[in-house]
């Protein structure tokens, strides 16, 4: 038997043991807690022991014995209130001698009796975080006094602490996991283009990848302008990749494919019920790049309210979820993208302009492909080589159809260009792809400019025309042949409906 003061007797050591084991081997943490408050009841008479935990400023019933349901309901404090509260405010422990003429014991539980004699609340701490508050009740039968209790409490409370802070941790880590391999999988389901890094050697390139090079490792915030089509993704995700932020997550979201009420949801989470189809909470982008880097394509698109959202978390570092009252805070570093003139849109009040220059601290000007001019051969052969190995196909592209190749404008970019290739290894063969082959395996060449009439191609060529005059001129005569409908002149292109409005809004045609 230990007989100093101020040291633990055998049965105090024995409880510490006992309670040491539980926690440690142990998957499920409320059960093995309340079997650890059993353990502390059996070896020293404690009774109604509790374990409070603390969330959003209100101690809850974590674990107990003796309480019910309707108890474990109504046992709830705010900081501060009664002993159990205040011992989480004032994080020392509290102690109420007599509970029969005690203001301070609220006896909320019900639990209190004839044979209770003494409350005792102790903070569970973790670090400088109080994460709850274990209390017992002292009665005529516990075989330590106050000072005695208040010792092997504060000691039990520690083990306490550090055993619900880890599996809080644990369990953050395994939603935020959860929440990123959702993400994942359906940026992969959904992803079409799969290309690697950013390929190109042209001048103009060269002067991108310096940038990217000097700006990676800070945080601060990127805007990438370019035509659609021209890779805006993949400078994001090679800022991302050479930045200190890595080995966290890249999170992306084109906010022009979504809806103005959706998009708030999409950026910031929204709270189960915030809406019809709310039907359980769920994190936004912002959440889930949380340490990483959030790209936002197409911020050009965004509704007004939703700019004036972006903005705060761009100066504050938080924001609320939708249909929620919680302060969220985040550490994300943001990467925006448009195709959109924003400096027109801020003089024509269709963008914030304190929002534009949060966002243009380092801006990025991507080259169209027309203007990369070697850079399009590069390309081919990348996508060429690719799309032969994925339909295990060998197709040749001769010289004549390389010019051919080299020599349009591309007016879909790179994107374009892609697609392209996928079209002529699906449709090609061994001997080669030449010239003419591309008036009909390429709906894109099928322009008027350069196979319909090549009087007019040469005269447009002998009037020192430039490669955006000749994308103008292309784009007028597949609307001239489709009577202005701009879908079948899309087609006819090879581009998008959403790229030939661009080029339509971009030329005022």
């Amino acid at each position: 038997m230990i007989t100093c003061d101020h040291c633990l007797t055998h049965k105090e050591l024995l409880v510490l043991y006992d309670i040491a084991a539980l926690i440690s081997d142990s998957r499920d943490i409320q059960k093995s807690l309340e079997k650890s408050l059993q353990a502390l009841k059996n070896s020293l008479q404690l009774e109604n022991c509790v374990i409070y935990k603390l969330e959003d400023e209100t101690l809850n019933v974590f674990a107990s014995l003796g309480f019910s349901k309707f108890q474990k309901v109504n046992s709830e404090y705010k900081l501060g209130e009664g002993a159990t509260g205040l011992a989480a405010k004032s994080m020392e422990p509290v102690v109420i001698e007599n509970i029969h003429n005690d203001i301070l014991f609220l006896n909320k539980s019900g639990n209190k009796t004839n044979h209770t004699i003494s409350y005792i609340a102790v903070p569970m701490i973790a670090g400088k975080d109080v994460v709850g508050v274990i209390g017992a009740n002292l009665t005529k039968d516990t075989q330590i006094d106050f000072e005695e209790t208040v010792r092997i409490l504060t000691i039990i409370s520690s083990l306490f602490a550090q055993y619900i802070s880890s599996n809080d941790f644990v369990e953050k880590e395994k939603e935020r996991l959860k929440e990123l391999k959702l993400y994942y999988k359906m940026e992969w389901d959904s992803k079409v283009h799969n290309f690697g890094d950013i390929i190109g050697e042209s001048p103009k390139m060269q002067t991108v990848y310096q940038v990217i090079e000097r700006i990676a490792q800070s945080d601060v915030t990127v805007l990438v302008r370019g035509e659609t089509g021209t890779g805006k993704e993949l400078v994001a995700a090679a800022i991302h990749k050479r930045s200190k932020r890595n080995e966290e997550p890249f999170i992306k979201l084109n906010c022009a494919a979504i809806t103005d009420t959706l998009l708030e949801s999409e950026l910031f989470g929204h709270e189960k019920g915030a809406f019809t189809d709310a039907k359980e909470t769920r994190k936004g982008r912002f959440e889930l790049a949380d340490g990483g880097t959030l790209f936002l394509d197409e911020i050009g698109d965004i509704s007004a309210s939703a700019q004036v959202k972006l903005l705060r978390v761009l100066q504050e570092r938080e924001f609320e979820r939708v249909g929620g009252s919680k302060t969220i805070r985040v550490n994300v570093r943001l990467v925006a993208a448009t195709n959109r003139d924003l400096e027109q849109m801020v003089k024509d009040g269709e963008f914030r302009e304190d929002l534009y220059y949060r966002l243009n601290v380092i801006p990025i000007d991507l080259p169209p492909l027309r203007e990369r001019g070697e850079d399009i051969k590069l390309l081919v052969n990348f996508f060429l080589e690719r799309s032969m190995k994925n339909h295990k196909k060998i197709v040749k592209i001769t010289d004549e159809a390389m010019d051919k190749l080299m020599s349009y404008p591309w007016p879909g970019n790179v994107r374009e260009l892609e697609n392209t290739i996928e079209r002529i290894v699906l449709m090609g063969n061994e001997d080669g792809i030449t010239a003419s082959d591309m008036t009909l395996l390429l709906p894109a060449l099928k322009n008027e400019y350069l196979i319909e009439n090549e009087k007019h191609a040469h005269e447009v060529l002998d009037q020192n025309m430039t490669l955006e005059d000749l994308e103008k001129d292309a784009v007028i005569r597949a609307l001239e042949k489709s009577d202005g409908n701009q879908a079948e002149a899309a087609k006819s292109l090879g581009i998008t409906q959403r790229q030939i409005g661009y080029k339509v809004k971009k030329y005022g045609l």
